[in-house]
């Protein structure tokens, strides 16, 4: 939970600011109209197959806790006082391992029938099947031990196709007004769960493209770009360790395009692409 604490720029992060903390709600609110708005994200050239599995992630931002930013100017900005909830998979599942992403995952009966018209429920947002919201939380506490009862979900983003894992995701938005600790649940699933501040995520200095080339045989050389994101080892590991933990692929699209719909991100430099994580 929040300490009272000074950061080096001097800024009393005892108390939040109530102002700038109802201001970056009503961001995110604008943010998921505005993408919705625009219709389905664009994730990948490659086209979505027949049978995609139903899956929800939950993008979960609130108040920041005891760890600060480790970037301390911009002090004043609206996202000085929020962070983000990131868990990293395990490196020894066969889908995506080691990657940062959202807690989530697929459907599940209990969760109920996402095409049903009469299972709707009322967001701040607009309107949005219960049933992704219902797979969001429960996979989230599943992952990380938060209380869903805590979380006011604020709306769901485009349903998006994954052609690579045979899934269509429906993010989940929500504004964790009653924080509670979180930490890995099933070590099978996740390695690290962990909350990062938002004025580190917008950093320029730490915003990147990923980029991941496949060649062979079979087909020609194919190159996949994502933004970036590098997030300081002290956020992630305050205990120490080496190298920073890089938010890529379509966590880092997703985080990309919610940013800058919430008007929260910064100038980068975008002809920096280094090799994806491997």
């Amino acid at each position: 939970m929040n300490q009272a604490r000074t950061d080096q720029a001097g800024v009393d992060h005892g108390r939040t600011d109530q102002s700038r903390t109802d201001q970056a709600r009503a961001d995110l609110i604008h943010a998921i109209e505005t993408l919705n708005a625009g219709g389905p994200l664009r994730i990948q050239d490659i086209p979505a197959g027949e049978n995609m599995r139903e899956s929800a992630v939950l993008i979960l931002l609130g108040t920041l806790d005891d760890v600060p930013a480790v970037r301390c100017e911009c002090a004043g900005h609206v996202t000085a006082e929020l962070d983000l909830l990131l868990v990293q998979r395990a490196a020894t599942l066969r889908a995506h391992p080691g990657q940062v992403a959202f807690p989530g995952g697929r459907l599940d009966p209990e969760d109920g029938d996402p095409h049903d018209p009469d299972d709707r429920i009322k967001l701040p947002a607009g309107d949005a099947q219960a049933a992704y919201v219902r797979a969001a939380l429960r996979e989230a506490q599943e992952e990380t031990g938060l209380d869903p009862d805590g979380v006011e979900v604020l709306g769901v983003l485009p349903r998006t196709p994954l052609a690579v894992s045979s899934h269509q995701v429906t993010p989940v938005v929500g504004w964790w007004k009653e924080p509670v600790s979180v930490n890995v649940v099933d070590h099978a699933e996740s390695s690290l769960v962990f909350r990062t501040p938002v004025l580190d995520l917008v950093d320029p200095s730490r915003r990147h493209y990923a980029e991941v080339r496949i060649s062979g045989p079979d087909f020609p050389r194919l190159r996949h770009r994502s933004p970036a994101f590098r997030i300081p080892r002290e956020i992630t590991d305050p205990a120490g360790g080496d190298g920073d933990v890089v938010v890529w692929g379509f966590t880092g699209i997703l985080l990309d395009h919610l940013l800058s719909a919430a008007h929260w991100h910064q100038p980068w430099n975008t002809e920096d692409v280094r090799p994806a994580p491997r």
